[in-house]
Parts: C-alpha cells; sequence; structure tokens
C-alpha cells in the first residue's frame, strides 16, 4: 500500500474518510510514507455535513500493492442511495482483479456489491444497512456484529469511527503492531478495537490508558519484545524506579507487570507465527525463548 485512493461519492461522511486517511497520513509521519489521492466522478463532492470537498476525476496509476478506500454516504429511508457510474465500478473490478485491495467504510460497502467484489466473500457494513446489503448482493457473506472483516483483498467495515480500526489494522499487517500502536497513540486512539477476530494486538489493547511513562515503557517492549529486558533497564530507561514502574504499569494495564506484558506479546507473535506453519520450537526462539518450555506453558495457561 504505496498509494491509498478514495473514492468519494455524494453524501460522504467526513468521519468515514478523514479517520482512515488521518491514519494513513500519520504513519507517514512516522517514516512510512503514503501518496493519498481522492477521487470522484465529479470534482466537487457535497459530505453529508455540508461541508464541499473537491477531488479528481482521473485515477491515479495503481499497483497490486496499492489500496482503493471507498468511505460510506448518508443513508436515510426517504433518501436515494447515490448513483454510481460503471466506470467507477469497472476501476474496483480491475484494480482488485491486478492484484490490489479494496476497502469500504459503512455504506460504501455497497459501491463494493454493485461491484461484483462482495460475491461468496465475508463482508460488514453499518448496523442500519446488513439487511439492505444483504438483500441487495444475495451472493455476500454478510457478517453481523464486528467492526471489519477482510476476505480475499477486499476490506469491509461497520461505519464511521470503525474505519479507523480498519485502518490501523492495514498499518499493523504491513508495517507490524508497533507502528500501528504508535500511529493509534498519536491519535489518541489508545484502545483500538479488533475486528471480531483474533488478529487484535495485545500491543494494542492495553494502550487504553493515559500514561506517558507507562506508554514509554510500552514503545520500548513492543519494539524489543524479543530481547532480554531486565526491569532495572527498562526503569532507567523511562526514568523511574523499578517499583515505581511496576506500580505504574500495573495500574495502567489492569494488573500487567512489564514481564507478563513481555510475555503476552511473546505468545501472541508465537501464535501467529505457529498459525503459519511454523514448529511450537522455532516459533519459541524467533520471539526470544530460549527453548519451547515457557512457551508451551504459557500456551496452556492462555487456553
Amino acid at each position: 500500500m504505496n498509494q491509498i485512493a478514495f473514492l468519494l461519492v455524494p453524501g460522504v461522511h467526513l468521519l468515514d474518510l478523514a479517520g482512515p486517511a488521518q491514519v494513513f497520513s500519520t504513519a507517514g509521519d512516522f517514516g512510512h510514507p503514503y501518496t493519498l489521492s481522492y477521487v470522484a466522478e465529479r470534482t466537487e463532492v457535497p459530505s453529508a455535513q455540508g461541508l464541499p470537498l473537491t477531488a479528481r476525476s482521473q485515477w491515479p496509476e495503481l499497483g497490486p500493492e496499492d489500496l482503493i478506500v471507498v468511505p460510506g454516504w448518508r443513508v436515510h429511508p426517504r433518501v436515494a442511495a447515490p448513483v454510481i457510474g460503471e466506470g467507477v465500478l469497472q476501476a474496483l473490478r480491475d484494480h482488485h482483479a491486478r492484484g490490489g485491495t479494496v476497502a469500504s467504510i459503512c455504506a460504501g460497502a455497497e459501491a463494493l456489491g454493485r461491484a461484483g467484489l462482495l460475491d461468496g466473500r465475508r463482508c460488514t457494513t453499518h448496523h442500519d444497512v446488513q439487511d439492505e446489503l444483504a438483500r441487495h448482493h444475495p451472493g455476500a457473506v454478510v457478517v453481523r456484529d464486528v467492526l471489519f472483516t477482510v476476505d480475499d483483498r477486499v476490506v469491509t467495515s461497520a461505519g464511521i469511527a470503525s474505519g479507523i480500526d480498519l485502518a490501523l489494522h492495514l498499518v499493523a499487517t504491513r508495517h507490524g503492531p508497533a507502528v500501528a500502536a504508535q500511529v493509534a497513540r498519536d491519535m489518541v486512539v489508545y484502545a483500538r478495537r479488533n475486528g471480531g477476530e483474533p488478529q487484535a494486538s495485545a500491543m494494542l489493547r492495553h494502550r487504553s490508558h493515559l500514561d506517558d511513562t507507562v506508554h514509554r515503557a510500552q514503545d520500548i517492549i513492543d519494539t524489543r519484545f524479543a530481547e532480554p529486558l531486565p526491569l532495572p533497564a527498562l526503569a532507567s530507561a523511562v526514568g523511574v524506579s523499578d517499583r515505581t514502574l511496576t506500580r505504574l504499569f500495573s495500574r495502567a494495564t489492569g494488573g500487567l507487570t512489564p514481564l507478563r506484558y513481555q510475555q503476552t506479546l511473546r505468545l501472541e507473535r508465537a501464535e501467529h507465527l505457529i498459525g503459519h506453519g511454523a514448529t511450537v520450537d522455532s516459533a519459541a526462539r524467533s520471539v526470544g525463548f530460549e527453548d519451547a518450555r515457557m512457551l508451551r506453558r504459557l500456551r496452556a495457561r492462555a487456553g
């Protein structure tokens, strides 16, 4: 995902657009730059909140590594859904056929459905229009009560603020959860919600606090969790005593010590490796355990 192209439809919700755009823009501030572009059938696009937007009418050149995002629009029973031209729908189909990823926020899933990209795939949308999406596109597998789904490079989210969760997930997938945690923290979105899937990262689950000392300690652990991190060295790095760091850490994370937090990250990464074919022994070594016995104990405890 070097380029992110946002397809703007009349009545677009500003937060559907701005939330993911801010995630990718902030990732660029931390050394992972993206080129953001905004495309529409007409260069002037009215938003649902009344702010007029300006877009380009020509698509940028997109490769398989790039992403198209369709933000949602205002849905009202007395207002017809926006017309989306066949040329735009073909652009969505072509990008996916070339190996690219397409994503939708909220009612934007309707555009993916009209392009035929939801047939046989898991998807979701805002709870107000889930029934409508299922009725319009009977070949789609509409999943309810989740924040986002990912199926064969088709990514859909429930709507509004969940677009931020979706974008953070994409950043975590490409750059690792530590980068996503860094972006979330900078956006003051410490508690990234999971998508109803097991990909939720402990790095983000335990960021729902405002203790800067603990965040700095977590920054170190996040990037070096496979290394030995003695408590005295960690405490010294953030400028407090061992006892103070342990007390602050436990209070901020709901009872975790720095060591237990590190073990949680190691276990999560090991489970990911095992799920992708690694042996328990090799996974244990990859995440910093000298042998597999500790990993087996942690897996048994978690199970």
